[in-house]
């Protein structure tokens, strides 16, 4: 079982591992646990860690990791003059889609 990358929480963690499993990678949260242990432990060793069951699905987890650490910032303007910002596809203020 290799280790793909460690997160900087447990939901960030938990949410690429969901990310993996949905692809049909085998992955799993190891750490979740350990973050109590910070200050007894150094802090970086306490870090909830995503592994993967089969190595020969490496390449295609770190793919799909990249893409999910790296979502493109948008930034546009809807027609009800709200300026939306960051990966949103939504109007926080009408409810209104990103235009195509």
């Amino acid at each position: 079982m290799p280790r793909l990358t460690q997160a900087p929480n447990l939901q960030i963690a938990t949410l690429w591992a969901d990310a993996l499993q949905a692809e049909g990678i085998e992955a799993s949260v190891q750490r979740q646990f350990l973050g109590s242990a910070a200050g007894e432990l150094p802090p970086d060793q306490c870090l909830p860690e995503v592994w993967i069951r089969h190595p020969e699905q490496e390449a295609a987890a770190r793919e799909l990791l990249h893409h999910l650490q790296h979502v493109p910032q948008r930034r546009w303007l809807c027609a009800c003059g709200e300026l939306v910002e960051g990966g949103f596809e939504q109007c926080w203020s009408c409810g209104a889609w990103m235009p195509r």
